[in-house]
């Protein structure tokens, strides 16, 4: 019988290498299993995942993080959803919240019934239904509450200071028995049949293992240099490849949502937390270059800027295979999809939970290893579907960069989701997914895609009937919002930061 894992080496730190090593020191917790994470301190972090997706609650609650604490040591904040504004056009704003919009109508799903409506309606507002929208326009929050109730469905994500996670992490970490190891990876060794038998630091030092995961970024230096995964561009899709980012001072509140604002080619970000703001320029530099992206963005900062500009390089992608021999990449090692939707944190959590499932013994089993990168590619290709979708509909074409998006030829898996919605305004659901049927729902008609007809089963409803329905459903959705604490008395209440 093979022999079981008794040594995981961690190579590389930050957001991916600290919830890895937490995460399976507690699974792993009394069991002879020793885990080392390899960090050197010479190597910054890239830090631009300072927002989340609610998945982040299910790493919290297994974790049993307490979430004030969290927020506290973080600077964090809360986020109903994301704002795109000049996406769909210029001077046009759309919300993307997480949670459902709505109720279903008997056994014709919400959106279904609304769309007969909008399209008859074109005032209407996706919006008005769903409370996390009208709470982030209004600055409210609060966690759920009640029953029977759109309070008792509140669902919400963080914003939070990327290397204050990371160290937060590596707290619980090392309390749970990881060890820490201080240095520069000089060499990955290797075994006769390819496999990774050590790492070689310097001053001398090595460490070995039984099984690596690869944390060392966009460079990849076990999975992508070492053992020679090669890479899946896709920035023929996803055609940003820059990104200048800068804090700056808080101005105003902070509000409980990311905002996402189109620019000439590419777009801005602005994520609000406790002591600051996280702001950046996403570009492409075919498009516009280094110089002018950096002018463009520290003129459209609202608050003062309290560092220079920094910028950072990227391609947009992922690794052929992500488990290898005995070598598992998460995070940037394993692909890079721009931060656009939140997806990062969420992706190396997908990946923590797969390898959980897979967890492999010393015999390393191939149809384990192909399970996990099958299963690892298609949440890469749902999420850069989703991706795509914001950069595809939509009418904008005020530059080259726009005129390229709306032009350019786009995955199957893609199209074919955007023509069932342009029929009758039908959405694909696949089990598992981390978008729902909400997110296409707010994105595509945000975005400015409308079906050509309603749903034919929502064309027999009783268009009175209907409409007094959905008036009801406003007006408690306003009320409920209207009862809601603003989102800084509730972080002043419960989690401010020292």
């Amino acid at each position: 019988m093979p022999e079981p894992i008794r040594k995981i080496v961690v190579a590389g730190g930050g957001t991916a290498g600290w919830m890895t090593a937490a995460w399976f020191a507690r699974l792993l917790h009394g069991t002879p299993v020793e885990i080392v994470l390899v960090e050197s301190d010479e190597i910054g972090i890239v830090g631009v995942g300072e927002a989340t997706t609610p998945y982040l609650h299910v790493f919290n609650q297994v974790m049993g993080i307490d979430e004030d604490d969290f927020l506290r040591f973080t600077r964090g904040t809360f986020k109903f959803g994301i704002e795109f504004v000049n996406w769909g056009g210029a001077g046009r704003a759309y919300h993307h919240p997480f949670g459902a919009p709505g109720r279903d109508y008997g056994p014709l799903p919400f959106h279904s019934v609304w769309l007969r409506h909008a399209l008859a309606n074109p005032s209407d507002t996706l919006e008005a239904y769903n409370l996390q929208s009208l709470a982030a326009r209004h600055g409210k929050f609060m966690r759920p509450s009640g029953a029977n109730s759109p309070l008792a469905d509140l669902t919400y994500a963080f914003h939070f200071d990327a290397s204050l996670y990371a160290r937060y992490l590596r707290q619980i970490s090392e309390a749970a028995g990881v060890t820490r190891i201080e240095g520069r990876i000089e060499q990955v060794r290797l075994t006769a049949d390819g496999s990774i038998e050590g790492l070689s630091l310097n001053e001398g030092r090595s460490v070995d293992g039984d099984l690596f995961i690869d944390c060392t970024g966009f460079r990849s230096l076990l999975l992508g240099e070492a053992l020679g995964v090669g890479f899946e561009d896709w920035s023929h899709w996803l055609p940003c490849d820059r990104a200048w980012a800068v804090p700056t001072a808080r101005e105003g509140a902070p509000l409980p949502f990311t905002r996402s604002t189109a620019r000439a080619s590419g777009w801005q970000w602005r994520i609000p937390l406790q002591h600051r703001d996280g702001n950046g320029l996403v570009f492409a530099s075919p498009f516009m270059d280094e110089t002018q992206a950096a002018d463009q963005l520290m003129a459209n900062l609202e608050g003062a800027p309290l560092a220079d500009p920094r910028l950072i390089r990227f391609r947009t992608g992922r690794r052929k295979k992500v488990w290898e021999k005995n070598c598992v990449a998460i995070g940037l090692a394993a692909g890079f999809l721009e931060p656009l939707e939140s997806t990062a944190i969420m992706l190396i959590q997908k990946a923590i939970a797969y390898l959980q499932y897979l967890f492999p013994d010393k015999g390393f089993s191939d149809a384990d290893r192909d399970l996990y990168n099958a299963d690892m590619g298609r949440e890469y290709e749902v999420v850069r579907d989703f991706l795509i979708l914001h950069y595809r509909a939509g009418e904008r074409a005020d530059s080259a960069f726009w005129r390229y998006c709306a032009s350019m030829s786009i995955p199957d898996s893609l199209q074919n989701r955007m023509d069932l919605f342009r029929s009758r305004g039908r959405i694909q659901e696949v089990s598992g997914e981390q978008f729902r049927i909400q997110s296409w729902l707010a994105v595509m008609w945000g975005q400015g895609l409308r079906p050509a007809a309603a749903d034919p089963l929502a064309m027999t409803l009783d268009e009175g009937a209907v409409n007094k329905w959905l008036a009801e459903m406003r007006e408690v959705i306003a009320r409920c919002c209207d009862y809601m604490p603003s989102h800084s008395d509730f972080i002043a209440r419960h989690c401010a930061a020292n």
